[in-house]
């Protein structure tokens, strides 16, 4: 008998992922106990927010080709790719820059086509446009029948799956901060947590633009506001992809510290954020403090979206 192409149990998850208390100096001299939800170890392959999000889409997609948008070295489309090879379903990438087809594949895409994924080079105006229906019904005149998953994995079952979280750390902590791309993992999070916790947005794209998109998924998925969050956007180190040598410095501090690889795009700067604030004594003394370590560093040029 043929396995069926969305139990997403037989790809064994470690689920709750682990909580790990973390002695730093910089967050013990305020009174604040710093934990990190190491929700990277959920799945080689399908890590961290990746499997939050991506599960519940897969699952409603049944087997049906997936078809998803995303940069040169996005994380997601390596996941939905990976995905798709580990369980059997066709996967479509649509890749944000035209400029990219006659050139030899860099190691991310060339990932996402070893694991089976048609690769679809737009150029960045149709790119910008890919929420546009006729844009969706090109694809989709291509492609044929396709279970479509935005870009980053974000919508309402994302945000739906992404509650799971916040239950997991029930009477474990006070605030629970992720760094934020897209929207979809705070939108759940912030949904999932108990009366009394907060869940806070470190986002890592400029433009302001987060607030009301986190509002809009959140929305679609239950029916309005859910759960108390808010977002610091003083931590982008110059917007998505991009960093600086002091985000390098620090992470590189962290690792050496804790032994923990930290992922330059998202982690770094959430880190390097949460490092501030207890500073500027934004957490009370007392605080438990939960870092989402969203997935790990991978290539010379990562990318979690």
């Amino acid at each position: 008998m043929p396995r069926d192409p969305f139990d997403l149990s037989r790809l064994q998850p470690v689920l709750p992922s682990p909580l790990q208390p973390v002695e730093d100096e910089r967050f013990d001299r305020h009174g604040i106990r710093l934990l990190l939800k190491r929700d990277d170890l959920i799945h080689p392959d399908l890590p961290g927010n990746k499997w939050r999000k991506l599960a519940p889409n897969l699952t409603a997609a049944a087997g049906r080709t997936v078809l998803t948008f995303g940069g040169a070295y996005s994380n997601h489309l390596r996941a939905t790719a990976a995905a798709g090879r580990l369980l059997g379903f066709p996967t479509v990438g649509v890749v944000r820059g035209d400029e990219l087809a006659g050139r030899p594949l860099n190691p991310s895409l060339a990932q996402c086509a070893n694991d089976g994924m048609r690769l679809h080079f737009v150029d960045r105006a149709t790119y910008r446009a890919k929420t546009d229906p006729a844009v969706l019904e090109g694809l989709l005149s291509a492609y044929g029948a396709c279970s479509v998953v935005p870009e980053g994995g974000s919508n309402a079952l994302a945000a739906q799956g992404c509650t799971a979280l916040g239950r997991e750390l029930h009477g474990l902590a006070d605030v629970v901060a992720v760094a934020c791309g897209t929207g979809g993992t705070l939108a759940g999070l912030a949904a999932g947590l108990a009366p009394g916790q907060r869940a806070l947005g470190v986002p890592v794209l400029r433009g302001g633009f987060l607030g009301d998109a986190v509002r809009e998924l959140q929305r679609e998925a239950f029916g309005g506001p859910a759960g108390v969050w808010s977002l610091d956007e003083r931590f982008a180190f110059g917007g998505y992809a991009r960093t600086t040598p002091e985000l390098h410095a620090f992470a590189d501090d962290f690792e050496d510290r804790h032994g923990l690889p930290v992922e330059r795009l998202y982690v770094a700067k959430l880190l390097y954020g949460l490092t501030v604030l207890a500073q500027e004594g934004a957490f009370a003394p007392g605080t438990r403090l939960v870092a989402m370590v969203t997935g790990q560093p991978w290539g010379a040029s990562d990318s979690s979206r």
